[in-house]
């Protein structure tokens, strides 16, 4: 690539510091090591406006994010499992990428997307993943093989936002990887 690659990552919860926004963090700190450009949306900022495609007006920060996104060459996704399915904070700023729906590369197309999901249980994670990866390919991009599965109890991040847990920093690491190499083959092609 002639230019280092373009990501955005977007998650968390409503409260700042949430342990998905410090994997969100630390996915951004190793694509940024990496030589990325790295745009992150994260925690209370992704509180927006209900979508609606009634109207045009849109909040700085929707704005920021669409403007993100029509950068990028890949995304990350981070969010709670919440009753079974990704968080409603999550849902409404991918709603915003309708905004999208007639560029030349239409939603997310051709991207890769890498895909996080924390609960307190290993079922809730399972469908946060399997649904955020459903809705990424909705929207014509490439889920990356490997998603992170994250039970967020224990110590998982040290004080300067690093892994401290060895098998999920390896998922961690992976994901990124991925997502390199996506952006290098399609900046290639």
């Amino acid at each position: 690539m002639n230019k280092a690659p373009r990501f955005v990552c977007i998650g968390g919860t409503t409260r700042a510091g949430s342990s998905t926004e410090r994997a969100l963090r630390y996915t951004a700190l190793l694509l940024q090591e990496a030589g990325s450009t790295v745009d992150v949306f994260a925690g209370p900022e992704l509180v927006l406006p209900m979508y609606s495609s009634r109207d045009a007006l849109r909040s700085p920060v929707a704005t920021r994010i669409v403007a993100a996104l029509r950068e990028a060459d890949g995304l990350v996704l981070a969010s709670p499992g919440y009753h079974g399915g990704f968080s409603g904070l999550i849902k409404n700023v991918l709603d915003y990428l309708e905004d999208m729906s007639g560029d030349a590369a239409p939603y997310l197309r051709g991207r890769a997307v890498g895909c996080i999901a924390s609960a307190f249980g290993w079922q809730a994670i399972g469908t946060t993943l399997l649904s955020l990866r459903s809705v990424v390919h909705a929207l014509g991009a490439w889920p990356t093989p490997t998603g992170v599965s994250m039970i967020s109890t224990g110590r998982l991040f040290d004080d300067q936002g690093r892994c401290v847990n060895e098998e999920l920093d390896e998922q961690f690491r992976r994901l990124a990887d991925e997502l390199l190499e996506f952006a290098r083959r399609r900046a290639a092609a």
